[in-house]
């Protein structure tokens, strides 16, 4: 079946796709329009890349709740739409417009994300931003109106329009409180990032954010940037990372990513990989706008380990958190104000889910990390 890459209301290209599979690029309409990364060594968008960039927009097989459902659900039935980029997909033949249809603007079937947090077994509509949202731990998105009405027993300040992402744990529910405890400290250190706030559902922590892209905005993520170029014999993938982001024509961007791996070598994170940081781009121009605000910092803290303060290790540049670290060539910019860090950690954990002995042990390696990194600029 025929299909139109559809970006914004940009035709791309037409498609051909077997059961949510690209087969083939029968024809390209815009190819500067194409996502980043998909292209061949020849300057031509590669099937393989473009159906990979597909399937990476699906459900992954490892989501949490998703056993809730018959079947995996189909991204074409929800035209391949997304809350992270403008990029989906119409069927030849159908007259659909991107105005029409996009879930900024316009609502989105629920059903599917109460399936998947255990809150219907009923037939779904799959109209929802849910059946394109990554990663593996149960999530879904609701405008702020939807959320309020879930009856949280914590009080959240939501706009009722705006789009909210919220996110469970997994073993001891230690991730909610993560993104929180990031946030906190990303306030500290003066970081752009996204906002989390702490709620309680049916007694369960959950994470909830607003959407930081908007109906002009979209997410590149660093894997699409480093897909772009080839990267030379002489590079790593940090200096290939940012030659490729002056190649594209960014600002510099050295600065905010050695601040993400300062946070990160703070936090223990072990799970910063190429798609869950990356940077922002006009979806109708295609101009950089800069790095993307810090998000998605819920595994760490050594959230499932039994021992707390060993360093991490990592999935982006190098193997631990301490050798990333040391990629950072300054860290001048830290404010030196650490007071009270610990108890404002410990008054985050204080839940019947996260053990008051745990709690100190964590905010007390947290300390010692941060002022290891304030030190390391001195040495």
């Amino acid at each position: 079946m025929k299909f139109a890459l559809m970006h914004q209301h940009v035709q791309v290209a037409i498609l051909d796709l077997d059961d949510a599979r690209i087969t083939n690029i029968d024809s390209i309409q815009a190819p500067d329009h194409f996502p980043l990364g998909v292209m061949s060594m020849k300057g031509r968008p590669d099937v393989r890349e473009l159906d990979s960039w597909l399937n990476d927009r699906s459900i992954p097989d490892t989501r949490d709740g998703l056993n809730r459902l018959s079947q995996k659900p189909n991204i074409l039935d929800s035209y391949a739409l997304s809350l992270s980029d403008h990029y989906w997909l119409r069927p030849e033949g159908l007259p659909l417009s991107w105005d029409a249809i996009n879930f900024f603007h316009n609502d989105f079937s629920t059903e599917l994300g109460d399936l998947l947090f255990g809150r219907m077994s009923a037939d779904i509509h799959q109209m929802s931003p849910d059946a394109t949202t990554d990663g593996w731990l149960k999530k879904r998105w609701l405008k702020g109106k939807q959320v309020k009405a879930l009856g949280f027993q914590t009080e959240l300040q939501l706009s009722p329009n705006s789009r909210y992402l919220l996110k469970a744990g997994s073993g001891i529910q230690q991730e909610p409180f993560n993104e929180v405890i990031a946030s906190a400290i990303m306030e500290r250190l003066k970081m752009p990032h996204v906002h989390y706030s702490l709620a309680f559902l049916d007694s369960q922590p959950y994470s909830v954010c607003e959407n930081f892209l908007t109906d002009r905005t979209e997410l590149v993520t660093a894997w699409m940037v480093l897909n772009s170029r080839p990267m030379q014999p002489e590079d790593t993938t940090f200096s290939h990372l940012l030659k490729t982001c002056q190649d594209l024509g960014m600002p510099d961007m050295r600065v905010d990513i050695e601040k993400m791996l300062t946070l990160d070598y703070i936090i223990a994170n072990g799970d910063r990989h190429y798609n869950n940081f990356g940077f922002v781009r006009n979806a109708k121009t295609l101009k950089w706008l800069g790095f993307a605000p810090i998000f998605d910092s819920g595994t760490s803290l050594w959230h499932n380990k039994e021992t707390i303060g060993q360093d991490s290790d990592s999935k982006a540049f190098e193997l631990s958190q301490r050798e990333q670290l040391d990629l950072v060539s300054d860290l001048s910019w830290q404010p030196t104000d650490l007071e009270n860090l610990e108890t404002q950690i410990k008054e985050i954990f204080r839940s019947p889910y996260i053990q008051e002995a745990r709690s100190d042990a964590i905010a007390k390696a947290v300390l010692k990390r941060a002022k290891y990194a304030r030190k390391k600029n001195f040495l």
